[in-house]
Order: structure tokens, then C-alpha cells, then sequence
């Protein structure tokens, strides 16, 4: 097995890519050694103990590294982990599969309701995060989650490789904010949640 690796826009993070699905759907975003517990492979990344940051995409996973790590050492102990993950098939999560595992639904976590009369509105962002820039988020080894719409704000939060990256803010405001304006005329800015 043979394990690529991609850098991302944020320095202290680099996509891994194992050459088979990660993630059966949906991503996992492990911010701390604490919600680590519900994944072996999560687990194990945070062990090596320079990692403040581990994320599961669909076929990759991105390993945010402490300030001052040095990636040339650290970059060797995290492929270890994954070829052992991987060639031994040990399961993603705790209980030997995500049965049972639940990760909250898109709408669990917004900041605030959305407004039922604004459900169209609502509804072309949420297409537009889906078709065109979640993809193209992933490929910089994170993603982005919708997190509300309210008096034509859209709040989204950056995940993985995108969130602490030092571009992500341009990213929101130049790159996702733009592209919602245009699109959607009822979108006047674009917040970080």
C-alpha cells in the first residue's frame, strides 16, 4: 500500500491520501485528543503527540501538527500509522464500525434557526456549499459546514485543513463570499461560526 501526501493552504497541515475510501459519507472532524476517543485511527494520530488535529474526508485525512513541530519527523510516524490503519482493515470507529456512532446532522449545530420564509434562500446556499465548494474545499484537505442564515448573513465553519489556516479568512470573504453573492442576491456577507 502506498500512502500520498498533498500540502494544503495551512502549513501546520498535510493530506494524507490512502488510495481507498476513508469516510463511507460525510466527514469527522477530531479537534482534540477528547473527541479522539470515538476513532482507534484518530486515537493513534493524537498518541504520536504532536498532532492537535485530525479530520476524515472521504478518501483522505488531514493531520494538523503542533506549532514548532518539525513535519519531516512527524510526517514518517503519521504514514506508519495510517499503513498500519489501513493494511491490518482495523475499523475507522470504536465498536467496529460507525453503527452506533452518531455524528449530528448538519442542521444539530446551527447557531439559530432559520427562518422558515427564507427556505429557498436557505436552500441555494446549502446547493452551492454542496456542489462548489465543498468540493474544492476538500481538496485542500478540509471542508465547511453550514451553520445558519439570518438577515443576509450566511455563517459557515471551516473544518480540517481549512480551519486555523491562515488563508481561510481570505478564502470565506474573497473566494465562498463572492461566489454566494453572485448566485444568491440575498447574501450580503459571509461569516466564520
Amino acid at each position: 500500500m502506498f500512502i500520498e501526501t498533498e500540502t494544503t493552504p495551512n502549513p501546520s497541515t498535510l493530506k494524507f491520501l490512502p488510495g481507498k475510501k476513508v469516510m463511507p459519507s460525510g466527514t469527522r472532524d477530531f479537534a482534540s485528543p477528547e473527541d479522539a476517543e470515538a476513532s482507534p485511527l484518530a486515537q493513534a494520530l493524537f498518541d504520536t503527540g504532536e498532532v492537535t488535529g485530525v479530520f476524515f474526508g472521504s478518501d483522505f485525512v488531514s493531520v494538523t501538527a503542533a506549532p514548532g513541530s518539525d513535519w519531516s519527523a512527524l510526517k514518517a510516524q503519521v504514514v506508519s500509522v495510517l499503513l498500519d490503519h489501513f493494511v491490518s482493515e482495523a475499523p475507522l470507529f470504536a465498536g467496529g464500525n460507525a453503527s452506533g456512532f452518531s455524528v449530528p446532522a448538519e442542521d444539530d449545530d446551527l447557531i439559530f434557526e432559520d427562518d422558515p420564509a427564507q427556505s429557498e434562500i436557505v436552500e441555494q446556499i446549502k446547493e452551492l456549499l454542496e456542489t462548489r465548494i465543498r468540493p474544492a474545499v476538500a481538496g485542500d484537505g478540509g471542508d465547511i459546514r453550514y451553520r445558519g442564515f439570518r438577515d443576509g448573513v450566511v455563517y459557515l465553519q471551516m473544518q480540517g485543513a481549512c480551519s486555523g489556516c491562515p488563508s481561510s479568512t481570505a478564502t470565506l470573504k474573497h473566494g465562498i463570499e463572492g461566489l454566494l453573492k453572485h448566485y444568491v442576491p440575498e447574501v450580503s456577507e459571509v461569516r466564520a461560526a
